[in-house]
Parts: structure tokens; C-alpha cells; sequence
């Protein structure tokens, strides 16, 4: 890829970028291992990865304003669009628009050529870890969803079984399951040393039984306030 390619992707990626979640630190660091997993894959064609990295998160405005959209396939959608306005090949514009649209942890759509599957890991690398956690509670500000639920009798919820969204069900619906999630083995080796790190230098677990509020005077004040509110609306 040339520079002059490199920068009008990245440039059109920059005027894409909203949340501090997914910025454009993200996508360089996203960027950069891809690139490090490809060097251990024959037959990746390094063009369409970048591409497909530079451009992989700009339909996150979109899904934001309206939590009914899919960044991923938005993001496809406008990936293809700006390539093929730019001159770039058909094929091209066809094949980034494949890895955008399965690189998405939540969708049933599997990445199938190996620029897909590196894209999607290199993400999700980019979840793992100490910076997961971050990355995700700065999201779920950026969004105003709390880090935890409480359950009915005032005791916070370890987020395992919640429907309401949170920072606790997001780490144990997503979280704690994206290691077994990988494509290429270089991804997976990588995903298990941040893993590791992680372990070693947490101090105590978010959930049951290590959360400080669990069974505490907090949630049986918070138990006995639902009560009194429960009461006063049937009355």
C-alpha cells in the first residue's frame, strides 16, 4: 500500500471517529497486530488488512445514535462506498467490506478468508486483558450505563444472568468468553498472555464472592429502600 492510499483510509477514518473507546488509538494499535499476526500466516494480502483495520469501527456513530443499527455491517456499507468513490477495485472494495462486516464479536457471521479472521482477532485482542477492562468502562460511561445491577433484595449482581446492561454483564457475557474465541493461533497465543497478565496483577475479583458491597450493610440498606418503595407503590 502506498502512503498516499495509507493516508486518505486514514484520513477518512479520523473524520469517522467519536468515542474515546473506539478511537483512533484503537484502530492503530488494532492496526499494528494485524500486522504482527500476518507475518505468521502465508497468503495474507496485507492491503486489504489494513484497509479493512483503518476502517473497521467508522460506523460506530451511527449504531450510538441509534442502538439499532450494527457498526459492523453500517460500517461495511461505508467502507465499500468511500473505496469505490476513490477508484479503488471492485474485488477490493468487496473484500474489505467482508472482514468489516464479521469482525463484530456479538454477530452469528463467521470471518472466512484469513484477512476476516486476523481482523477479528487483532479486535478482540484489543478487549483482552487489563486493557479490555478499560477500554469497556470507559464505553459504558460514554453510553451512561452502570457498572452493576442490584438484585431484588439489594445485593449487587454478579452480572451473569442480568438483561439490563452493564459494565458487569458485559464482562461476563463478553469478557470472560473471548478466549476461546480466536482464529489464527498466533491470536489465541497472544489472548492467553494478556490473560495471564491480568491474573497476576488483580487484586481482588469483581464478582461473588469478591465483591466488597456482596452481603454487606449496603445491600441490606439497599434491600430494606426497594421494600419501602414497593410498599408505598401498592399502597
Amino acid at each position: 500500500m502506498t502512503q498516499k492510499m495509507y493516508e486518505l483510509l486514514e484520513g477518512y477514518m479520523l473524520s469517522c471517529m467519536g468515542d474515546s473507546a473506539h478511537d483512533k488509538e484503537h484502530v492503530y494499535r488494532v492496526l499494528y497486530i494485524a500486522l504482527q499476526i500476518a507475518e505468521t500466516e502465508p497468503g495474507v494480502d496485507k492491503d486489504i488488512l489494513i484497509a479493512a483495520c483503518l476502517l473497521h469501527d467508522i460506523g460506530r456513530r451511527e449504531q450510538f445514535e441509534n442502538p439499532e443499527l450494527c457498526h459492523a455491517l453500517v460500517g461495511a456499507e461505508k467502507a465499500k462506498n468511500f473505496l469505490r468513490e476513490n477508484g479503488f477495485p471492485e474485488e477490493f472494495c468487496q473484500q474489505v467490506k467482508e472482514c468489516i462486516a464479521c469482525h463484530r464479536f456479538r454477530k452469528a457471521r463467521q470471518p472466512q478468508t484469513m484477512e476476516a479472521k486476523i481482523l477479528f482477532d487483532a479486535d478482540k485482542l484489543d478487549v483482552c486483558g487489563a486493557m479490555g477492562i478499560a477500554r469497556t468502562l470507559m464505553y459504558k460511561g460514554y453510553v451512561s450505563e452502570p457498572l452493576y445491577c442490584l438484585q431484588a433484595d439489594g445485593s449487587v449482581s454478579s452480572g451473569a444472568e442480568d438483561e439490563a446492561p452493564s459494565f458487569f454483564e458485559e464482562y461476563k457475557r463478553k469478557l470472560e468468553g473471548l478466549y476461546t474465541r480466536f482464529y489464527t493461533q498466533t491470536g489465541a497465543k497472544l489472548a492467553a498472555q494478556r490473560q495471564k497478565a491480568q491474573g497476576k496483577h488483580q487484586r481482588y475479583q469483581f464478582f461473588p464472592h469478591g465483591f466488597p458491597l456482596q452481603g454487606s450493610l449496603f445491600a441490606k440498606q439497599r434491600a430494606q429502600r426497594v421494600d419501602e418503595q414497593r410498599r408505598e407503590h401498592r399502597g
